[in-house]
C-alpha cells in the first residue's frame, strides 16, 4: 500500500530544480540547450577554500562536529557579522546549517504554529511558500510590480499584518527580482514593524557580496527590531560554494537554541569538511568576492541592454544578485507552432521547446505575469540565449 503524507503532498516541485533537469536531459539528448533558470555562480570555487578542505581531511576532521557547527566557525560568523554588517550575534546565537534552505526551514518550523500567518513579499524566492506550507502556517502574499521595482510599501505592509502574523520573511538584494531596498526603504517598513512586537522577521541576506548599489545594508541594524530579527546567510552565492551545502543563521538566543534542539534531532552537524572549507571563506583575504561581484555586474550590463532591444519586453534594472525578472504580459494568450501561451510558466516551456533556453516562469514567484532569468554563466551564452529569446517571441501572434 502507498501512503503519502498531506504534508508532503501540499508541497510543490521546485521549479527552478524542474527546469535545470528539464534542460539535462535535452542536453544529454544532444540538443544544445543553454540554461538560464538555476541561481548558480559559473565560478569554482576559489583555491584557498579547497585547500583548507583537503586540509581538513588530512587532519582527520572526519568525526561528528557539534550539532550549531564548530565552534571557532561560529566565532568567525560572528566576527563576520559584526565587522561587515554592523551586526551583534554572539557565536552561542549562531547555528551552522547544511544550506539557506535548512536554515529557513529550521527557522519556520521553530516559530511558526498551525494557522499561523507568514507573510511573503512577492516576487517570492520559490521555497519560502511551500516551506511555510509544510509548517501549516498560512502565506499572506504582498504582490509588487516592475512599475515599483516589485518593492512593498510601508502601506501595504501594514494592511497584511493581522494579529496572527507570527512572521515576515524579507529578502534584500532579492531572489528573484535583484532589487535591493534602499536604507529609506527599509527604514520607512521598520516603523511599521515596531508596532507590531509580535511579528519576528527573516532577512535573507545570502546575495549580500553581489551588491551593485553601495553597501549593503542588514536589517538587523535597525535597533528598534533587533531582537525580532534572524539574519540568514550562507557561503553558496558569494563564494561559488553552492555544492559546499552550508548556510548560516545570528539568531535572538531563544530562537538559535530551539533551532539548535530541531536540527539535533533531524540532521545533527552538518559536514565536518564543508564546514572547515567555509572557515576559509569566512576569513578568506582573498579578491574573488571582488571579482565576481564585477563579471555579475558586466553580465547584468550585456542582459538587459539586450533585453530592452526585444519589442514589448518590459525590463527593470536590477540592483544585486544574478537574476532579471522581465514582465511578459504582452506575450500572454498568444501562439506558434500550435503552441498557446496561456501564462509565463508556459512561455518558459515555450521557449524552451522553440529556443533552447531554459527560464523559469513567475507563478512559482508569486509573479506570474514575469519569467526569471539568471545570468550566471558567460557574456557569449547570454548573448546567444537572449538573441534566441528574441527570435522566439517575434514569433508568437
Amino acid at each position: 500500500m502507498e501512503h503519502i503524507s498531506k504534508r508532503v503532498q501540499s508541497l510543490s516541485v521546485s521549479q527552478t530544480l524542474a527546469m535545470a533537469q528539464k534542460s539535462r536531459e535535452l542536453k544529454e539528448q544532444g540538443i544544445d540547450v543553454i540554461s538560464l533558470s538555476l541561481g548558480e555562480p559559473d565560478f569554482n570555487t576559489p583555491d584557498d577554500i579547497k585547500e583548507a578542505a583537503k586540509k581538513a581531511i588530512d587532519d582527520n576532521f572526519s568525526f561528528y562536529p557539534p550539532v550549531p557547527g564548530y565552534t571557532d566557525l561560529r566565532q568567525a560568523i560572528s566576527d563576520k557579522f559584526r565587522e561587515e554588517n554592523g551586526l551583534d550575534y554572539s557565536p552561542e546565537q549562531i547555528i551552522v546549517s547544511a544550506g539557506g534552505k535548512h536554515t529557513l526551514m529550521n527557522i519556520i518550523v521553530s516559530v511558526v504554529d498551525p494557522g499561523e500567518e507568514v507573510i511573503l513579499l512577492a516576487p517570492y524566492w520559490v521555497s519560502y511558500l511551500d516551506q511555510v506550507i509544510f509548517a501549516e502556517g498560512v502565506p499572506v502574499i504582498i504582490r509588487t510590480a516592475i512599475d515599483s521595482d516589485f518593492k512593498v510599501t510601508p502601506e501595504q505592509l501594514e494592511a497584511a499584518i493581522t494579529p496572527r502574523t507570527r512572521l515576515l520573511i524579507f529578502n534584500s538584494p532579492s531572489n528573484p527580482t535583484g532589487m535591493v531596498y534602499t536604507r529609506d526603504e527599509m527604514a520607512a517598513l521598520v516603523r511599521v514593524i515596531e508596532n507590531h512586537p509580535q511579528v519576528i522577521i527573516i532577512s535573507d541576506e545570502i546575495y549580500e557580496h553581489i551588491t551593485f548599489t553601495g553597501t549593503h545594508i542588514s536589517l538587523g541594524t535597525f535597533r528598534s527590531i533587533a531582537d525580532r530579527v534572524v539574519t540568514v546567510n550562507g557561503v553558496s552565492k558569494g563564494y561559488a560554494m553552492t555544492g559546499w551545502r552550508i548556510g548560516y543563521m545570528g539568531a535572538p538566543l531563544w530562537l538559535s537554541k530551539a533551532c539548535n534542539k530541531l536540527q539535533g534531532q533531524f540532521t545533527s552537524g552538518v559536514c565536518s569538511i564543508a564546514q572547515r572549507a567555509a572557515l576559509a571563506a569566512v576569513t578568506s583575504k582573498s579578491d574573488s568576492k571582488k571579482r565576481m561581484k564585477e563579471a555579475f555586474l558586466r553580465r547584468r550590463d550585456l542582459i538587459c541592454s539586450l533585453l530592452n532591444e526585444i519589442p514589448h519586453l518590459k525590463v527593470t534594472v536590477p540592483q544585486g544578485a544574478f537574476y532579471v525578472m522581465p514582465d511578459v504580459t504582452w506575450f500572454l494568450g498568444k501562439s506558434h507552432n500550435g503552441i498557446t501561451v496561456k501564462d509565463s510558466d508556459d512561455l518558459a516551456y515555450y521557449l524552451l521547446s522553440e529556443a533552447r533556453v531554459a527560464v523559469v516562469g513567475g507563478g512559482a514567484f508569486g509573479a506570474p505575469e514575469c519569467i526569471r532569468i539568471s545570468y550566471a554563466t558567460s557574456d557569449d551564452k547570454i548573448t546567444e540565449a537572449v538573441r534566441r529569446i528574441g527570435v522566439a517571441l517575434a514569433n508568437l501572434k
